[in-house]
């Protein structure tokens, strides 16, 4: 959530703030502002709703600097409005903050800096951050003319002294109008990378934000922050210590987070699934019995041999991909695996016994109840291996091990590659598992590694369903409820497909395990309900065929996912998608293809903003 973006250099920085938060919109957004430094003055231009608003205001009425910050902001502590908007200013009007997070303990800083006569304008918990640097600064504001060498030192101290002060997560960036050249940036629990250019620098969110600009990047480590110029960069440790960081350099350039003639983002990461999951594989396969695992995660063969038992720990799509996880690590491996929401770890108090393997799934590897939940685990003198999309944020670096998939920058809200790069990250784990632990014999393994590699290829076949998944979704795009069942492995499948459809459409949608149909969820059932089944090949497909026929005879409308040359389902269903033949193990990732289609046809036919709906943000930053 919450988009961030600051500039120090040679150029006009508002045209690249501008930039880097429309790089940053897929993250989402309420209202937007900027706040720039030139000539010893500060201002500050915000407005509410997308971005286009802002640059009208701003060509209205333009302000110049060669310095200054830029927010999209998603509301928590009170309602989008212009005066919630961030950047927020202090009293005087010479400081201004930009923040991602939330500052727990803000009310009774508000009431402190009320009684010592600081004036607010919001009701954001943001808004004390620049009134206590400013009550740090008293003393250098009554003074005279200062060196800039002093008042940039002097802004760093005031929010090193700040975040003494405050509790909570935050990912902020501050400027001061009498210390015209620099940015003091700092961070905790909420992502921030520096981007380092040819005498200019950048602070972000996230990397899009800067690939126009510059690959060499920076991460801010929690209780880290750093003090930027046009032409350096120092960073500082949580006693204020000067630091080396070393700078990483991003493989992928700005392109790839472009939509490159799609309609919308999500779309052109749907057609995007075969190249996720081929990059994801590549060369992890073979040879199986070669330290495959060890090379990729640091994970070795007597690890897996010695795991007892496994936590996956995830949110939403990412908690769907887990349930996959599980069904497969507990029958292909022989691992007892117990797949937990993260939100809900954290505060249950679980029993955490040795040899047991902790698995964060994140696709930002930003999100904060999994962080929490997986330092948790830590704590407990457990061992965590993450799955995730972005390389060098925060979950990967506090793990132990790390599985990269490689899916490259997913922009739209709800995830779509991610979530099959997820899936074939824990096939492969637990691939080599059954193998290490003697679980799998060698001709299944081999069965499986060759299998894996026709996914993406099978992915490209499923893809020319589109045409007769939109001629559904016309159909469907007036429904006010959908159901989805499935059984088994494609039980999670059932339930993304719902929650894709619900995150982008606004239709309520509820996934079920089909077998749990006549426990309650058949009341729902009238000539009015669609139900999406998911009826490919597998141990189950007799009981799920009973269990669609249950839902018909009730006057269902009946869509079913089915596997090539199926008849059975015909004079049962009212649309039938055929999928190339895959092993039932494999199947979820080929069969939420469909179901992400047809989620995104009802959204774009029914008007709503696929890439940015309300109310959601690309990556859960805050708890």
């Amino acid at each position: 959530m919450c988009g961030i973006v600051g500039y120090a250099g040679s150029k006009q920085a508002v045209p690249i703030l501008l930039d880097g938060l429309k790089r940053l919109e897929y993250r989402g957004y309420d209202s937007a502002g900027v706040a720039v430094v030139c000539d010893g003055k500060l201002s500050v231009a915000r407005s509410v709703g997308k971005l286009s608003n802002l640059g009208d205001l701003l060509a209205r009425r333009p302000i110049g600097g060669l310095l200054g910050l830029g927010h999209t902001r998603w509301a928590t502590h009170g309602g989008p409005s212009e005066a919630n908007a961030h950047p927020h200013t202090d009293c005087a009007g010479r400081i201004a903050v930009i923040h991602n997070g939330i500052i727990e303990n803000y009310m009774p800083l508000k009431e402190f800096l009320s009684e010592n006569g600081h004036a607010f304008t919001s009701v954001t918990d943001t808004e004390v951050l620049p009134h206590l640097i400013e009550e740090e600064l008293k003393g250098y504001d009554a003074a005279g003319p200062l060196s800039q060498r002093l008042t940039e030192a002097a802004l760093a101290d005031a929010v090193r002294a700040v975040l003494k002060k405050v509790r909570g997560a935050y990912a902020l960036a501050a400027i001061w109008s009498r210390a015209p050249g620099v940015i003091v940036a700092a961070k905790k629990d909420s992502p921030l990378v520096i981007g380092l250019g040819e005498r200019e620098n950048f602070i972000a969110s996230d990397v899009p934000a800067l690939l126009t600009h510059t690959r060499r990047v920076v991460y801010l480590e929690d209780g880290e922050s750093a003090v930027m110029r046009n032409d350096r960069c120092s960073f500082f440790n949580a006693l204020g210590r000067e630091i080396e960081k070393t700078p990483i350099v991003i493989e992928w350039d700005s392109t790839a987070a472009e939509k490159t003639g799609y309609r919308h983002f999500m779309l052109k990461e749907i057609h995007e699934q075969p190249r996720a999951v081929e990059n994801t594989l590549r060369g992890r396969l073979f040879p199986l019995n070669d330290g495959v695992m060890t090379r990729e995660t640091g994970l070795t063969p007597d690890m897996l041999r010695s795991t007892e038992r496994v936590h996956i720990l995830a949110c939403g799509t990412s908690w769907h991909a887990g349930i996959v996880g599980k069904y497969l690590l507990e029958r292909h491996a022989g691992i007892s695996t117990q797949i937990e929401t993260a939100s809900e770890f954290r505060y249950r108090h679980p029993v955490l016994a040795p040899k047991t393997l902790v698995i964060a799934i994140s696709q930002s590897g930003e999100t904060a109840d999994t962080l929490a939940a997986m330092r948790q685990a830590q704590s407990a003198g457990l061992q965590v291996l993450s799955i995730g999309n972005t390389l060098g944020a925060a979950i990967p670096r506090q793990a132990n091990f790390n599985f990269h998939t490689y899916c490259g920058p997913e922009c739209g809200v709800a995830s779509t590659k991610a979530f099959a790069g997820q899936l074939t990250a824990l096939s492969l784990l637990t691939l080599h598992a059954g193998l290490a632990r003697g679980f799998m014999p060698d001709k299944e393994a081999h069965d499986w590694a060759e299998e894996l590699q026709s996914l993406p290829e099978l992915l490209r076949k499923t893809l020319k369903l589109d045409a007769q998944i939109r001629a559904i979704a016309q159909e469907l795009s007036k429904a006010e409820h959908i159901l989805y069942i499935g059984r088994g492995v494609n039980y999670p499948t059932a339930l993304e497909g719902a929650l894709k459809l619900k995150e982008i459409s606004y239709i309520h949608a509820e996934g079920f395990a089909a077998g749990e149909m006549k426990h309650g969820p058949l009341a729902l059932i009238d000539p009015q309900m669609p139900v999406v089944a998911i009826a490919t090949q597998s141990d189950v497909f007799e009981k799920t065929l009973s269990n669609i026929e249950e839902a018909k005879a009730r006057g269902a409308r009946m869509i079913a996912l089915c596997t090539e040359g199926e008849r059975r389902l015909w004079g049962r269903a009212d649309h039938i998608l055929e999928l190339p033949p895959v092993g039932e193990h494999f199947s979820p990732i080929l069969n939420i293809l469909p179901l992400q289609l047809l989620a995104y046809h009802i959204a774009d036919l029914r008007g709503c903003d696929v890439d940015q709906p309300r109310n959601l943000a690309k990556s859960v930053t805050v708890e």
